[in-house]
């Protein structure tokens, strides 16, 4: 079946987003009878940044896990998808069987920032599922939202049938269950019903009224949604065979969730408040998932993550043993989210194996007071000193983040970012230059503070327009000789993120009318247009800045209603201290401690009382001590490593060392490029292919310099959307066999249209493919209906008799004129050859097929889609297939084109 967009998805960006087929998908037959519920998980942000979201992954495992339960996918579209959208009526459908939501018995999204609202409506509408819940029938979907903003979900209300407030992996099946056994009852009955399920608020049920203290809309006192909280993190395994995006992702690697909740406390961060308590997965789960995981998925990078990574009690041991099971397969760790006191010398030994670039932190706060106020634990020593572990260690780079607009910040406050920045370079500028190294980069990272609800400064007022701008001058002047890179982020975009997440209902109609008006993707710089969003506020005599001022202290709030695991007066003596500038110290450890004990050793003599502040979630303080003491015994750090001296830098320009890899030897496999992948473009097709080799398990040969990569050679660059039965890539491998023995295997780890069908060892002395290949086929499919045979005759004929077929060529806006007449080998209407290919290449349709032959010289050639316009004509609607690449009129994989013998290739590289 063709797809709904095939006839137009070449006309937009990065069309692969749009069309599935990703190696690890999960196709489900959408008409198996053992199916109950078939639910849509939409991201309202573009494919790119929503294929590396985590919780994503784990409900996508979750429901298709379960022979009961569908899920596919579904991500916002690109403005210009949803014109082509919008001009066809073609409505938004997901990436596994091109359902619109529509059909789904459930739409979930995920809520990760309010800035994604309008995008959440346009999924909706461009669905064909009604924008409001009062709008939707019986047999429209039920629609969920979770994610962390779903605890703030007023703004919301009109269009999300049921918010899921907490962990969402037990209740998205248990919802999607209860919704489709119930199709006999009218909707209002079935919302009723899910409204009584935990952790489920469905807002047509409550009523509201105006809190006196506000004049905010506030839901009635009575009602109270406590949250879902997963104890055991381990009984929902994270998903080692996600699907693995052709686009790049904007995360483009295997990260996985190693803790959940956080134990600093910062006074600023939703996150740590809303998942407490910390949830740690057990380390061993943790590295067969991450070895599992690159087997499956062919990354060469992976990422530890969580709210505050360097916190998980073990880290230290868990780099170790990660890094040790990985060196080896040449794949680079990450370790996200650090704290500036979180790496010892050991751990940054351990990541150095596996890689050595740059390396984040985020002090929040300039000043040690501002410091104390937001309840960071980090001292200015504690910032230098890792800047010093750092930089001797060879890493080049260091990125710090901070945020203006926090409660009582002053001037100096805010010049200290660029100072801590500054010094942090002289630390590093002082070693660098020692060693006879360039000088490092510091990059200071400012955001704006937005006041969010269920933290303590959840009543502060924040900073309006004016006073962002000055203080952002402050940073501005400071930076001026510091050779520190500074960069600030957009004031506007954080002042409409205020608004959203302390609104209340009345903004449904602002935010509906503001996206009829126009807004989309307003987490995007260039894409948010305030203009439209003054005008919405406008229209219904709405006011922001009540939102965005100071709030009384025992008012009611439009987040009251939600419970997410607090003591009542748990946040408000947090707010009171931070105005004092006194510090929390951390919970969960010991008073005093910034780190875990590394080994058991160290934990066992230590028998102090771990820190409780009594927030309301009740934690196990034994339980959470004996679970850490067996994570060390599990990692086999029962005794303190050897501190080994600090690595000595390489002088400048040295060449990195080779790495020990044993002979590459040569080998050349043809493949196609059909469906959705022939949509993927050369650098998609670059990253693509090695990950096929990896998870084929066979072991790829690198090229040596700073940044080894797959030595591999790609035969000339296709066009996007040009499908091919015929490419060629030569790769060099540290193994020995018969390659056409390894191509069903290659086959299954490479995405959706990606088949290899030949393949063949190089002799020593084989020319590569690019001294090779002198001629591209083409078959070039045209309806019928468009192009009558007298008349296309005619024009390849006259094609033929030129001297000349210029074109422009257009390339980022310079035009380049290139004679097509030059490149034209051979052309031919109704040519067997083309009709047998378009046939093979799935084409279908009344289709017509003309034969294009094209020369490959070393200083250029011609694209298929100019030689179909000089020929055809621009209007033409044209689908080339390539069918082969030559050289000498022969493929390069037949054996008989080489005159070296039988010899395979085993010379150095």
């Amino acid at each position: 079946m063709q797809h709904p967009y095939a006839d137009f998805v070449h006309l937009v960006q990065k069309p692969a987003r749009y069309l599935g087929g990703e190696h690890g998908s999960n196709k489900k037959d959408w008409d198996s009878p053992d199916l109950r519920a078939r639910v849509c998980l939409a991201f309202p942000d573009v494919y790119d940044i929503g294929m590396s979201h985590l919780g994503f992954k784990i409900l996508y495992k979750i429901l298709n896990d379960d022979p009961r339960t569908l899920a596919e996918r579904c991500y916002a579209p690109w403005v210009d998808m949803e014109a082509e959208l919008r001009k066809r009526g073609v409505p938004l459908v997901t990436l596994e069987n091109a359902r619109p939501l529509r059909d789904f018995d459930v739409v979930g999204f995920s809520l990760q920032f309010e800035l994604t609202y309008t995008n959440v409506l346009m999924m909706l509408d461009l669905g064909g599922v009604p924008l409001r819940s009062a709008d939707r029938g019986d047999s429209d979907p039920l629609v969920i939202a979770g994610g962390p903003t779903a605890t703030h979900p007023e703004p919301l209300s009109a269009f999300i049938d049921a918010f899921v407030i907490g962990d969402g992996e037990e209740a998205a099946t248990e919802i999607a269950l209860a919704w489709t056994s119930m199709r006999d009852l009218p909707r209002q009955a079935r919302l009723r019903e899910i409204g009584k399920m935990r952790g489920v608020y469905v807002p047509s049920l409550h009523s509201t009224h105006i809190d006196p203290d506000t004049g905010f809309v506030v839901v009635d006192d009575d009602v109270r949604v406590e949250r879902n909280m997963i104890d055991d993190l381990d009984r929902f395994p994270f998903p080692d065979d996600s699907p693995i995006g052709g686009p790049e992702a904007i995360f483009d690697r295997m990260s996985i969730e190693i803790a959940r909740g956080c134990t600093e406390g910062c006074r600023f961060c939703q996150a740590g408040m809303i998942y407490r308590p910390v949830r740690e997965r057990d380390p061993e789960k943790v590295v067969e998932t991450l070895v599992s995981a690159v087997k499956k998925s062919g990354y060469d990078e992976v990422s530890l993550t969580s709210l505050s990574t360097a916190d998980y009690s073990c880290i230290a041991p868990l780099v170790q043993r990660v890094s040790e099971r990985l060196a080896p397969e040449r794949v680079s760790l990450g370790v996200s989210s650090l704290r500036a006191y979180g790496l010892g010398e050991q751990t940054l030994d351990d990541m150095q194996r596996v890689r050595a670039s740059g390396i984040t932190f985020a002090p929040e706060a300039g000043s040690q007071r501002m410091r104390d106020v937001v309840n960071k634990n980090v001292t200015e020593e504690q910032l230098m000193q890792t800047a010093e572990r750092i930089f001797s260690r060879n890493w080049s780079s260091m990125k710090l983040y901070f945020m203006i607009g926090l409660p009582t910040e002053e001037e100096d406050d805010v010049r200290e970012i660029v100072r801590v920045g500054k010094r942090a370079r002289e630390v590093g500028f002082q070693i660098k230059r020692a060693r006879g190294a360039p000088p490092p980069t510091v990059t200071v990272s400012v955001s704006t503070h937005v006041p969010k609800p269920h933290t303590p400064f959840q009543w502060c007022a924040m900073d309006d327009a004016a006073v962002v701008r000055q203080k952002q001058s402050w940073l501005e002047e400071e930076v001026r000789g510091s050779r520190v890179d500074l960069r600030m982020h957009d004031s506007d975009g954080s002042w409409l993120e205020g608004v959203f997440a302390r609104g209340d209902r009345t903004l449904c109609d602002v935010l509906e009318t503001a996206y009829r008006d126009g807004a989309r993707f307003d987490s995007w710089d260039d894409r948010l247009d305030i203009a439209v969003w003054e005008r919405a506020f406008a229209t219904h005599r709405i006011e922001p800045k009540k939102f965005l001022g100071t709030i009384p202290v025992t008012a009611r709030l439009p987040w009251s209603h939600i419970d997410v695991g607090l003591e009542e007066g748990f946040l408000l003596a947090e707010y009171r201290k931070s105005l004092k500038s006194r510090l929390s110290p951390p919970c969960g450890k010991v008073a005093g401690a910034f780190i875990h004990p590394t080994n058991l050793e160290d934990a066992k003599k230590d028998d102090r009382k771990l820190v409780c502040y009594d927030c309301g979630v009740g934690c196990d303080l034994t339980t959470m001590r004996e679970e850490r003491e067996t994570f060390l015994v599990k990692l086999r750090a029962e005794k303190p490593r050897a501190v080994l001296p600090k690595p000595e830098a390489p002088k400048p320009k040295a060449p990195p060392k080779r790495i020990e890899q044993g002979a590459p030897h040569r080998y050349r496999f043809a493949f196609t490029k059909l469906g959705p992948s022939a949509f993927l473009s050369h650098l998609d097709l670059i990253r693509a292919l090695p990950r096929a080799f990896r998870r084929a398990g066979l072991p790829l040969f690198y090229t040596s310099g700073f940044h080894p990569k797959a030595d591999m050679t790609f035969s000339p660059a296709l066009s996007l959307g040009v499908m091919s039965l015929g490419e060629i890539v030569d790769v060099k491998l540290t193994c020995t066999g018969d390659p056409r023995e390894w191509l069903d295997a290659m086959t299954e780890g490479a995405p959706e249209g990606l088949r290899f069908v030949d393949a063949r060892a190089l002799v020593i002395g084989e020319p590569s493919l690019s001294k090779v290949i002198d001629v591209a086929q083409y078959a070039v499919a045209i309806p019928r209906r468009a192009l009558d045979e007298s008349r296309a005759r005619e024009a390849v004929a006259a094609a033929l008799a030129a001297e000349s077929l210029p074109i422009v060529r257009t390339i980022e806006g310079i035009g380049k004129k290139v004679d097509v007449r030059r490149y034209l080998r051979a052309a031919a209407w109704e040519d067997p050859r083309a009709q047998d290919a378009i046939e093979r290449a799935g084409l279908a349709g009344d289709l017509a097929a003309a034969f294009v032959e094209i020369a490959v010289t070393p200083t250029g050639s011609a694209k298929i889609s100019e030689a179909v316009e000089v020929i055809f004509g621009r209007e033409i609607p044209a689908k080339p297939v390539r069918v082969a690449l030559l050289g000498g009129q022969r493929s390069p994989l037949d054996v008989s084109s080489s005159s070296h013998g039988d010899a395979r290739d085993v010379a150095p590289a």
